[in-house]
């Protein structure tokens, strides 16, 4: 026991002290042990991999258009308040694409760098723009609050013992890739699904006020998640300690007391 503290403390200690980052919006700590730089590099790598396995829709598809339409408004609109709380090094060298696919599932996420997939298949259940701009804006916040970067470190803590990060991805690439598609939503063990649901209600905030900053309205959250509670077969489905996403009903309940502050920066941006 002694001789596991006497290795484990220190790393305890050194992830204290690297906790000082902040969420924006929420002001919660965070612990990002990844260089921005590598979270880059295999995001695009990974992104044009994706995008070469499921080629996007047309841009002349109206569904695509409405896509990047959203995308661009929300994204303007991040960029617009990191510049005026000088927090733009936390997009720095983001290049955003946004894309859609012609796949039937009910799903869409952004990597780090702001690359963001959307499935066709959310379309019936977003039906409206400011339905997509709820999806969009939970997902673009996602990677603006580093959560796959926050995943990932508590992987590779999970994973390394004693090394480094930098040793880890350096001497274990094919657990490094695994660890970076389960920090993007692509699976993770049960062991981290209490932190991916509080990730899951910060990216629902931050969202709301990311769509309410591009001008769309924030209470579209509210039908949005109760569709997407009927698409999943109403209340059954998945126990909420099973899964990394809040119960439906508890995440309406959350959104319900978060729309007013959402509401303050819609009435700004308008």
């Amino acid at each position: 026991m002694k001789s596991k503290l006497t290795y484990i403390l220190p790393l305890l200690v050194i992830v204290g002290l690297i906790s000082c980052a902040k969420v924006p919006i929420s002001g919660r700590r965070q612990v990002t042990l990844v260089p921005a730089g590598e979270m880059m590099t295999m995001s695009i790598s990974q992104y044009s991999q994706f995008l070469k396995e499921n080629p996007p829709m047309s841009d002349n598809i109206e569904q695509t258009k409405m896509v990047k339409r959203v995308g661009q408004r929300i994204s303007h609109a991040v960029e617009k308040y990191m510049k005026e709380n000088n927090m733009s090094n936390r997009i720095k060298n983001y290049k955003w694409e946004f894309n859609l696919v012609d796949q039937d599932v009910v799903n869409a996420w952004c990597m780090p760098g702001g690359k963001v997939v959307v499935y066709k298949g959310i379309l019936p259940v977003a039906k409206t723009e400011e339905g997509l701009a709820v999806v969009m804006g939970h997902e673009i916040a996602h990677a603006i609050a580093k959560h796959g970067n926050e995943r990932m470190s508590q992987g590779i803590i999970a994973a390394a013992g004693t090394a480094t990060a930098a040793a880890f991805m350096r001497n274990k690439p094919a657990e490094t890739q695994a660890l970076f598609l389960g920090a993007i939503g692509a699976g993770a063990g049960v062991g981290m699904l209490a932190f991916g649901r509080n990730q899951e209600s910060e990216a629902d905030k931050l969202g709301m006020v990311f769509m309410s900053m591009a001008g769309y309205q924030p209470e579209e959250a509210i039908p949005f998640w109760e569709r997407m509670k009927a698409a999943s077969g109403g209340g059954g489905g998945t126990p909420e300690f099973m899964s990394t996403h809040p119960s439906h009903d508890r995440r309406i309940a959350r959104i319900k007391d978060w729309l007013p502050t959402a509401e303050s920066y819609f009435i700004k941006a308008n």
